[in-house]
């Protein structure tokens, strides 16, 4: 690995650990040639499933897309970054675990329900306001309800399962 403040071609790995509850190995390194000490992670480059869009179009999933949804439902909540990462994480994971090449962007969308409806209900409602396109009270008043009494549990009248 090059060191990224002398470009020297060949560092040394000081200290490994696991990291990211396992998900990637944190490595620090030195440059032989300055002394400088910086940190690497390894990951598994593991292909993620094609995503199928409500109209058909197919698009390669990405992470950023994905975060930016859940940090705009997160926004102003009292959730960490810690907590946010690992939701991401626990979503991709499922998403890998997809035994088909392709998912569509709904079976994405209820994953970011389920991991919402954990991490915090205002952040779970916000999202679905949007995911399910509520359009009057009594759909926001039927997905409230369900959350305080999961047992009633209503069907959106706008889902279209």
């Amino acid at each position: 690995m090059h060191c990224p403040f002398c470009a020297h071609d060949d560092t040394r790995v000081v200290d490994s650990r696991i990291a990211d509850d396992g998900e990637s190995v944190r490595r620090r390194r030195e440059c032989p040639a300055c002394n400088q000490r910086f940190t690497t992670y390894e990951r598994a480059d593991l292909a993620f499933p094609m995503v199928v869009k409500a109209d058909g179009r197919r698009e390669p999933y990405r992470q950023e897309k994905l975060l930016a949804g859940l940090r705009r439902a997160l926004s102003k909540r009292p959730v960490s970054t810690a907590q946010i990462d690992l939701a991401l994480r626990k979503i991709e994971k499922q998403i890998r675990s997809h035994s088909e090449r392709e998912i569509s962007a709904r079976r994405i969308g209820d994953l970011v329900m389920a991991a919402l409806r954990e991490l915090d209900p205002v952040a779970y409602v916000r999202f679905a306001s949007v995911y399910r396109r509520f359009d009057d009270l009594h759909a926001f008043n039927s997905e409230i309800q369900a959350l305080l009494d999961p047992d009633q549990a209503i069907e959106s009248p706008n889902d279209e399962r």
